[in-house]
């Protein structure tokens, strides 16, 4: 019989083979290995002798009722899509890990087990689509967001959503005792301490915009350099002029992580330049301060090039601190199964942010290996998602 480490092991090589590519490992929102990994999760729950149902974006619930089904529950989970060429622990393991804690074992209160369908935002730019619709219906802004195909949140709701069956997952404020997530540190915090957990104190604020810097398209070999007014070279120059900021005010982090060009011709002028940039900081303030001074540095480099900047904020998350009842029950676990007691705060967004409008949260890390995330060689060892198992049965259990 197997334990349920090695069954949690097996769960995660079986479910990093669900990709829509051929070459690496993606899942985006509503893709065709979305929703066979959820499937397949349901399936999981079904076995454990829970009550599950999905809603029509793809996430899924498990439940387990407890000896009084009428309490207030707990929920734990995490999120089932990746980033492009990803790695399989990345969400999957915060899931796959709450199955196995829950695998043996007797609860006053019930459990849901989630499992949400979207939290990177890789498809339309815009995160937590999974977490924020179970606390209300997703605005319209939200479901007019469009893919790199043009197509909507909400046309995809439509065409590819998983209806059958499909009812919606709701909580409301005030209806659970709390949110648990395990999670990959992603970082080498815990791997340089030679530690194999910890738990979160908080989660930095994040700021998702949209740059669109505008100019004119000519031809590539009859213009003069001086009279250019190319969006491209613009848009680099924005974009190293945001890694100098960040790299003169830490723990301020900025990324650019998407670039696309018009017409996009070797022998044309960029008309158009259009990039992703990803802000976060743990205090709310000096995040804003960064965006403002960001905001600055662009317009002037615009102006300098004789070009339109167009500056769309996508998303806006406040920093999240996490619950210091739960934190410290957390952490007592924690401590009673590795002896630590270190808190972190987590440089990465969660789906804890969502929750924590309706209810307390608190996250456990788990370490990984050279603290390398949203990479294939992304890899935690067994031993430590043992223990981050046995952290979250204790927990449970306390």
């Amino acid at each position: 019989m197997r334990t349920p480490l090695q069954t949690a092991l097996t769960r995660i090589d079986e479910l990093g083979r669900l990709s829509d590519s051929p070459d690496y490992l993606v899942r985006t929102f509503l893709s065709p290995a979305n929703l066979a990994a959820a499937r397949l999760i349901s399936e999981w729950m079904s076995e454990l002798g829970m009550e599950v149902s999905h809603s029509a974006d793809g996430t899924v619930r498990g439940i387990l009722a407890g000896e009084n089904p009428t309490a207030a529950p707990l929920l734990i989970g995490s999120h089932l899509d990746t980033v492009i060429d990803a790695g399989k622990y990345d969400g999957a393991l915060g899931i796959i890990a709450a199955l196995a804690a829950l695998e043996k074992i007797s609860l006053p209160f019930p459990v849901h087990v989630l499992a949400f369908s979207d939290e990177e935002g890789t498809r339309f730019q815009t995160t937590y689509l999974g977490s924020r619709s179970l606390i209300g219906p997703l605005d319209a802004e939200t479901l007019a967001s469009k893919d790199a195909d043009g197509i909507t949140i909400a046309t995809a709701m439509i065409e590819d959503g998983w209806h059958t069956g499909a009812a919606p997952i709701r909580y409301s404020a005030g209806e659970c005792r709390g949110y648990i997530e395990l999670h990959i540190e992603q970082g080498r915090v815990l791997e340089t301490a030679g530690e194999p957990a910890c738990v979160v104190s908080s989660i930095a604020g994040q700021s998702r915009l949209s740059i669109t810097l505008t100019g004119r398209a000519d031809h590539a070999g009859t213009t003069p350099m001086a009279l250019r007014r190319d969006a491209l070279t613009g848009a680099a120059e924005c974009i190293l002029a945001a890694e100098t900021l960040a790299q003169s005010q830490p723990p301020l982090v900025i990324t650019v992580g998407k670039i696309s060009v018009h017409p996009g011709a070797s022998n044309s002028i960029p008309q158009g330049a259009t990039f992703t940039l990803d802000l976060r900081h743990p205090q709310d303030a000096e995040r804003g301060s960064a965006l403002a001074a960001l905001h600055e540095i662009f317009s002037r480099i615009a102006e300098k090039r004789a070009l339109h900047l167009a500056w769309l904020p996508i998303q806006e998350n406040s920093a999240t601190p996490c619950d210091p009842a739960l934190t410290e029950k957390l952490l007592h676990s924690l401590t009673a199964i590795t002896g630590s007691q270190r808190l972190l705060a987590s440089g990465a967004g969660h789906d804890g942010v969502v929750l924590s409008k309706i209810c307390p949260i608190a996250m456990l890390f788990i370490r990984c290996r050279d603290g390398l995330s949203h990479h294939p060689d992304e890899f935690a060892n067994a031993e430590d998602i043992e223990i981050g198992i046995k952290i979250l049965t204790h927990f449970l259990r306390s």
